[in-house]
């Protein structure tokens, strides 16, 4: 992969864990033209027994909140909530909106969610956050430890931030526009330099006694699928496919009902 453009500085390393930092990204071109056949595992997921609960570990009622990546809302998420329900989780929405507001916005969102599962079932929550959710589940998940049982990211860059050209072109519009409507004196807001409650969770060493999963493929067409691993082989799984299908792609489903479970 050719790199194109590098500004900002990089992952700071905290305890040894590489830690990604909302600054300006590094630019790389990948196979974004992939992500067009993002359909086609959600063809298969309808044809894999794991879809249906079959051949995968069920849970017993605990509380899992799934968190959507950038620009985007629960919505699209609802299948894997429906799944998770018929497996024997209480699956629930995060309810922080459209992922496209500050950071620290949105983590304050989900930490209200966090708190009522937590309230309701009387037990801690497991977080699944595709892309930039998965970032925010981190950030949620160092801030309140006691909370939280894992956490899984589906292609999330936590590692540093490499994303495909017209992936940054959204980013950078996103970020100056939340910054001017919150009179923000940094014009890239959310940035590493942001004092806000967020970006120090996120800076912070991630809690050893929280379980976490990285997912991530190596045609990723959005970011690049090195910054997405946790740097430890039990933790890190590949699969094949897109960075928008992992959401409906049976391989995720099958790990995500193992992890869960403990395995």
């Amino acid at each position: 992969m050719a790199q194109v453009g590098i500004s900002g500085s990089p992952s700071r390393i905290e305890g040894g864990i590489a830690v990604a930092l909302l600054e300006e990204p590094q630019l790389i071109y990948l196979p974004l033209w992939r992500e067009a056949f993002c359909w086609i595992e959600g063809v298969r997921l309808k044809a894999s027994p794991a879809y249906y609960g079959c051949g995968v570990p069920h849970g017993k009622g605990a509380p899992v909140i799934v968190i959507p990546g950038l620009l985007l809302c629960d919505l699209y998420l609802l299948e894997m909530r429906l799944w998770l329900r018929r497996i024997g989780y209480h699956a629930e929405a995060s309810r922080i909106g459209i992922n496209a507001e500050c950071p620290d916005i949105l983590a304050a969102r989900l930490l209200k969610t966090v708190d009522r599962a937590c309230d309701k079932h009387g037990a801690k929550v497991h977080l699944i956050g595709h892309s930039l959710g998965g970032l925010i589940a981190r950030g949620v998940a160092a801030t309140v430890p006691e909370k939280v049982a894992s956490v899984i990211t589906l292609a999330s860059p936590f590692r540093g931030v490499r994303v495909n050209p017209f992936v940054n072109q959204a980013l950078t519009y996103l970020r100056k526009h939340v910054a001017r409507r919150r009179a923000c004196p940094l014009i890239d807001c959310f940035s590493a330099d942001c004092d806000c409650k967020f970006p120090r969770a996120l800076q912070s060493r991630f809690p050893s006694r929280i379980r976490q999963t990285a997912i991530y493929c190596k045609h990723d067409g959005v970011v690049d699928w090195e910054t997405c691993l946790s740097g430890n082989p039990k933790s890190d799984f590949e699969v094949e496919g897109t960075h928008v299908g992992l959401v409906w792609n049976a391989a995720v489903y099958r790990i995500i009902a193992e992890r869960l479970a403990g395995n």
